[in-house]
């Protein structure tokens, strides 16, 4: 039977706190998020007052459920967490695997995606909360193997590899069945990020980045190619991902059908000029524009200068964030930490950069602002992670098999 690590034996100090800075940042992206919620709902194609307020409150009420998980991750330790984590990888496992039978059959014809349980009024997408528990389940897979291989060379460094692809491969798959590419670059971020600070030498490393570049590259040139498209389209692509690649290299040539969200997110970021048409004063139509389109409620409100200084709170956030990867007194909380500063990092990249034109549409949604209740638990659940990793500075004794140890 697996040994696990001991119990943390509490010496909490002056320095054993909430980080406030993180919580600072929450208050506000929740200020921000719930004001361009209530606008862009206000003002969508068949938009009411009512509709607005509600879409609003129920988008705080996830706010107020995500506080409450916050305050209860606040309680574990590390040898809690790392007990938690093959239990949590396990149910997320479950999770995607029931919604490929009970997925909601409106929200697939209508998004081409089983993607979502539906309970009433409420939707719930699965892949968002099963995020965190993949960064758990993974930082506990690579400070075993760091454990089992004090010293890094190739052989070893192949082993860990073939190990956290191990972890990640169920998933993948799982979203690919789906589908949701998009999803699945968060994935494959979050693992990117963690094998980067994992130790893994670069000479194993190296080849690997250089396969998937090219990998990528090639993708690109079959996107491009008639015959390609063929290929692609025997192997499982869509439609609409052949669509969103030629947007994204061709974006003024076809306005109103294809490229129309991309063209009316650019045409209302565009309308906000420096300071702004100001709070309320939406004129520009963009469609799912609560959601993936967020972006440009704000560009069109509050302009260049509101628009930079989103960007700005979330260099501050993100900042916070890698200063308790650093602070972090054990390796698995060091992976943990990563894994969620990817996490965010990926989703505010790629948001921001579909809505302004400089990357494909993707349908990820911008943490913290955007409509979508699973979504924002999942970025909750994350920071609340991180949030543990300052509250519970203590001396850690871990058992041999681990090796946890500050």
């Amino acid at each position: 039977m697996q040994n696990i690590p001991s119990r943390q034996i509490s010496n909490r100090t002056s320095g054993s706190e909430l980080d406030w800075g993180i919580i600072l940042s929450l208050l506000l992206l929740m200020i921000i998020g719930l004001s361009s919620i209530f606008q862009a709902s206000l003002h969508a194609q068949y938009g009411t007052m009512q509709l607005a307020l509600r879409t609003t409150i129920v988008q705080g009420a996830f706010w107020i459920i995500g506080a409450i998980i916050i305050a209860f991750l606040l309680r574990f330790d590390a040898s809690q967490l790392w007990r938690l984590a093959p239990i949590a990888y396990g149910l997320g496992i479950f999770l995607l695997i029931a919604v490929l039978i009970f997925y909601d059959r409106s929200m697939a014809a209508s998004t081409g995606a089983k993607s979502w349980f539906v309970f009433g009024p409420v939707s719930f997408q699965p892949t968002e909360v099963v995020k965190p528990a993949f960064i758990l389940m993974l930082s506990r897979v690579v400070v075993q193997h760091n454990r089992l291989y004090e010293h890094h060379n190739v052989k070893s460094d192949a082993i860990l590899l073939g190990k956290m692809a191990l972890c990640f491969l169920p998933i993948a798959v799982l979203i690919l069945l789906q589908p949701d590419l998009g999803t699945l670059l968060v994935f494959i971020a979050i693992l990117g990020g963690v094998a980067l600070v994992s130790g893994v030498t670069w000479r194993i490393l190296a080849p690997v980045i250089a396969l998937a570049s090219t990998i990528g590259a090639t993708l690109l040139a079959l996107v491009l190619s008639p015959t390609g498209k063929v290929v692609l389209d025997a192997l499982g692509f869509k439609l609409y991902q052949f669509d969103r690649i030629q947007t994204w290299l061709h974006p003024d040539q076809d306005t109103s059908s294809k490229g129309y969200q991309t063209y009316q997110s650019l045409k209302a970021i565009g309308s906000g000029q420096l300071t702004g048409q100001g709070f309320g004063h939406l004129k520009v139509y963009v469609p799912v524009r609560e959601s993936d389109m967020i972006f440009s409620v704000i560009g069109e409100s509050f302009g260049f200068v509101g628009g930079t200084l989103l960007i700005v709170l979330y260099f501050a956030l993100i900042y916070r964030l890698i200063r308790a990867t650093f602070r972090a007194q054990n390796a698995f909380y060091a992976y943990i930490a990563t894994g969620v500063v990817m996490m965010v990092v990926f989703h505010v990249f790629e948001n921001i950069g579909m809505s302004i034109g400089l990357l494909p549409l993707t349908g990820i949604p911008l943490p913290f602002i955007s409509q979508g209740g699973s979504s924002l638990l999942g970025n909750m659940i994350g920071v609340g992670l991180i949030l543990t990793i300052g509250y519970q500075q203590q001396k850690t004794t871990f058992t041999e098999s681990t090796g946890f140890s500050v």
